[in-house]
């Protein structure tokens, strides 16, 4: 990886399938790391493995790394490096849960049966092929700001409602042959083509590295991807080579909004948007709008506000996937 001189900040999305033990004693390990060289963001720790994003200097993110990659079954660990001026994360938090990333079935093990890994390189030839059906794991909100084209929207809320969606699809008479799938960072898709080859799928294949790879790697003339990426982070969206899109967050509702959104006359900066004007209170309007006069005063006096991200995902601390 080559080092961004004109950026501040460097951003590590990671994460691996693997046999973790002694969480506790991790957690408290990889945390007392983080905050002693200047680290921001979220690492969840589970028997599985582990995921994340982290964010802060060079030389901080990779000593850090180093420390992950010295746990036993943990040195092979996917990681995508993008860079900003910007911290992006308010704190750091290392958690201890059930999953890594949640689909309610913990017994479903990547390391065993997973699909089968497309490079960022063949994957335009494989989703053009007639055969193959292209599904996206991510939730709808995520798939409205960007998807390849083609995908299918399994319109889900959350990660957990996916395998109610694939034991549909399996039931059907004319299910697909072949399946491709993806996600932002490589983890909810390589989740999911195990649960869908233990419900009989027997052709399954992911892209690896994810979206964040293929933006990476892939010229933006030869690409097959639609609109932005959206990122757990206070980016928000990212377009190709990872540069900072141009989605910001609602305050009101926390869903990303287009630069065509806030053109609307429902749009109030820190406040309400189209998406959520007609159901929000006349309490949480009056609430956000002294807190964003807050912001402005704050920003005239060149102090920094606690709260000053409204634009962005205010309460976002959680990893890629």
């Amino acid at each position: 990886m080559s080092i961004q001189p004109d950026h501040k900040y460097t951003i590590a999305a990671l994460y691996h399938f693997a046999k973790v033990e002694k969480l506790e004693e991790k957690k408290n390990s990889v945390l007392e790391m983080c905050r002693s060289h200047g680290i921001r963001g979220t690492i969840i720790l589970a028997k599985e493995g582990l995921n994340g994003t982290i964010s802060g200097p060079h030389d901080g993110i990779e000593t850090v790394l180093e420390h992950l990659k010295s746990w036993s079954g943990i040195d092979d660990i996917e990681i995508k490096y993008s860079f900003s001026n910007n911290p992006n994360f308010n704190r750091m938090k290392v958690k201890i849960k059930d999953e890594i990333v949640t689909m309610g079935k913990p017994n479903i093990d990547p390391t065993i049966n997973a699909g089968t890994y497309v490079e960022p390189s063949d994957w335009n030839d494989l989703i053009s092929r007639e055969d193959v059906m292209v599904i996206d794991t991510r939730n709808t909100f995520e798939f409205d700001v960007g998807r390849f084209k083609g995908a299918v929207n399994p319109i889900t809320k959350e990660f957990n409602q996916f395998p109610d969606w694939a034991d549909s699809l399996s039931s059907n008479s004319d299910k697909p042959n072949v399946v491709a799938m993806y996600c932002t960072g490589g983890i909810r898709c390589e989740k999911a083509t195990t649960y869908m080859k233990n419900i009989g799928f027997n052709e399954v294949y992911h892209l690896k590295g994810g979206i964040l790879k293929y933006l990476e790697e892939i010229p933006e003339n030869d690409s097959l991807w639609e609109d932005e990426c959206f990122v757990f982070d206070q980016r928000v969206s990212l377009k190709h080579g990872l540069v900072e899109g141009d989605y910001m967050l609602c305050y009101g509702c926390q869903n990303p909004l287009s630069p065509e959104d806030r053109e609307s006359p429902m749009f109030e900066l820190g406040v309400s948007c189209p998406k959520c004007d007609g159901v929000l209170s006349q309490r949480d309007r009056e609430r956000f709008r002294e807190r964003q006069l807050q912001i402005r005063l704050a920003r005239e006096r060149g102090e920094s506000h606690l709260k000053d991200n409204s634009t962005k995902r205010p309460y976002t601390n959680k990893p890629h996937d």
